[in-house]
C-alpha cells in the first residue's frame, strides 16, 4: 500500500516546489522594479511614477505626466512612499510633499508641510508607495 501513494507525495512535493519558486521569482522582479518619483507644479499639478526600473526612468514619466507649468521632481524612491498635499480652498496656494519608507510618514510630512506653508484646509492630493513602501 505504501507504494501506491509514493509517487503521488513526490508530485505533490514537486509542484509544491515548483509554485514555490515561480512566487519568489515573481516578488524578485516586482522588488527590481521599484522606483518612483514625484513632480510638482503650479497650482495643485503633480505627475507622479512607480515600479520604474531606475529614478531616471520614474522621474521623466513623472515630469511628463505633470500638467501644469514650473514642474519639477520634488521627491524620488527606492522601496519607498511619497505624498503631495494642497490646501482645498487654495489649489493654488499652499501646498507640500513629503517621503518617508512608509505611506503614513509620507502623508504625515505631506500635510505638515502644507499647513506650515500656510494651508488651511490641507489635503493628499496624491500619494504612491514602491514595492515594499
Amino acid at each position: 500500500m505504501r507504494d501506491i501513494y509514493t509517487p503521488a507525495i513526490r508530485a505533490f512535493v514537486v509542484a509544491s516546489l515548483f509554485i514555490a519558486t515561480a512566487t519568489l521569482m515573481i516578488v524578485a522582479v516586482n522588488t527590481a522594479r521599484a522606483a518612483g518619483a514625484l513632480a510638482v507644479g503650479s497650482c495643485g499639478a503633480f505627475g507622479e511614477a512607480f515600479d520604474y526600473a531606475s529614478v531616471e526612468e520614474a522621474s521623466q514619466s513623472a515630469l511628463s505626466k505633470c500638467q501644469g507649468g514650473a514642474c519639477r521632481v520634488v521627491a524620488t524612491s527606492k522601496r519607498g512612499c511619497a505624498a503631495f498635499a494642497v490646501d482645498f480652498n487654495d489649489p493654488c496656494g499652499a501646498h507640500g510633499w513629503g517621503k518617508g519608507a512608509r505611506l503614513g510618514r509620507s502623508q504625515n510630512a505631506a500635510l505638515e508641510a502644507c499647513y506650515k506653508g500656510g494651508g488651511k484646509e490641507c489635503v493628499i492630493r496624491t500619494f504612491f508607495c514602491d514595492a515594499k513602501g
